[in-house]
């Protein structure tokens, strides 16, 4: 078998991933402006459900990760997962307040923390030491590129629909429900990757010092990086109409997916240390120009260059977690990782929406800009603290 090649359940996976990414950003960046224009809600609710929604998917990934572990099954909970996500479409379609918004993208959140750990350390299992960054990158790009058709197809549908957004979820199921079904019949269990006998105890203290070093870099980082429906808010604050604002989102992930499966070879030459400190200096840049640009043409700029860095740092770090973390506990180790994350997340966005709403739109992403430059600091810092270490020791 070549080491090299991108195997059966990565390519698979990552057609799932597609589909999936059609349904839910056919409705993602819909969701603000339904919310806002369509249903009265204030901005501080839109970070409200954003930070519920993204704080359930990561809480839940801890656990989901460690029961995948412990049964020795992945395909169960990246099913279910998929299924949950499938089904959040329409429970927003039928709202008529924000609550029930609310309630779907909890549903919506509910599958992705159900599946990601299960998938990401079946991803890992079906991949070579030599071309794990290429196999993450790879399903990061296919999955991606169902962020740009999604929002594409939604743009078409409120032109079709005279900018009634209600239809738009009802039909967002059906690319979800393909990917269920493709994942049911094509997807295989990696049964032999799991070992038999281990002990799935699994202790924060025992950690890889570089596992701790990456995670509380990526704790303080996370307290700035709020939802990307801040973004898109942004781009309609500037003066974008709804479909501009939408084809914006669409060049972010255009851009987010050209660089992904690149960004995943690169970490492979490399290493993925190296970008992944890059990444943190390249946000704070980034979000510091959404903060104090009031173009609305350089917006597209932005959203370039935040595809960018996305492609640079989404894919590398789960190869990183995979390389640094407890092998016998890999869903685990996703798991923690990502529910620490979550925890943050869900503060970030309360932050970014009290920010908004009582300084100016602004202030959220001047304050994730220095959040993310503490966090690269500190990643700096620390690993190089690490390494003088490891080489005295």
């Amino acid at each position: 078998m070549n080491k090299n090649k991108i195997s059966k359940n990565v390519i698979v996976l990552g057609i799932v991933s597609f589909f999936n990414d059609v349904a839910s950003e056919m409705v993602y960046p819909i969701v603000p402006i339904f919310l806002t224009s369509f249903l009265g809600a204030p901005v501080a609710i839109v970070g409200l459900i954003e930070g519920i929604a993204e704080s359930t998917a990561s809480l839940l990934k801890v656990g989901s990760g460690w029961f995948s572990d412990k049964l020795k099954k992945r395909k169960l909970f990246i099913t279910s997962g998929y299924s949950f996500s499938t089904i959040s479409k329409v429970i927003i379609g039928l709202a008529k307040s924000w609550p029930l918004v609310l309630l779907g993208r909890f549903f919506d959140r509910l599958g992705k923390g159900t599946r990601t750990s299960a998938r990401d350390a079946l991803i890992a299992e079906s991949s070579s030491d030599s071309n794990r960054g290429k196999s993450f990158g790879f399903h990061r790009t296919l999955d991606t590129f169902g962020a740009v058709v999604g929002p594409l197809i939604a743009i078409l549908l409120i032109n079709h629909f005279d900018e009634n957004l209600r239809p738009i979820f009802y039909l967002a199921f059906i690319p979800g429900a393909i990917g269920v079904l493709l994942l049911l019949f094509f997807v295989k269990e990696k049964r032999n990757s799991i070992p038999k006998k281990r002990s799935l105890k699994f202790s924060l203290i025992n950690l890889r010092p570089d596992f701790k070093i990456f995670l509380m870099a990526n704790i303080i980082f996370a307290i700035g990086n709020s939802s990307d429906a801040f973004l898109i808010l942004r781009a309609k604050n500037l003066g974008l109409a709804i479909t501009l604002t939408i084809f914006a989102y669409v060049v972010f992930n255009l851009s987010y997916a050209l660089f992904s499966t690149p960004a995943g070879f690169l970490s492979d030459k490399i290493g993925p240390k190296k970008i992944l400190g890059f990444g943190f200096f390249f946000f704070a840049l980034i979000y510091f120009l959404f903060g104090i640009n009031q173009s609305s043409v350089f917006i597209w700029v932005l959203f370039i260059l935040y595809g960018f860095y996305m492609a640079l740092t989404e894919g590398v770090g789960k190869a990183y977690i995979s390389e640094i973390g407890e092998k016998e506990t890999l869903a685990t180790s996703f798991g923690v990782y990502q529910t620490a994350i979550g925890i943050c997340t869900f503060f970030a966005s309360l932050i970014a929406g009290f920010l908004w709403s009582k300084i100016n739109p602004s202030a959220p992403f001047i304050f994730g800009s220095i959040m993310a430059f503490l966090a690269g600091f500190i990643f700096l810092i620390f690993s190089q603290k690490l390494r003088s270490y490891e080489k005295r020791n």
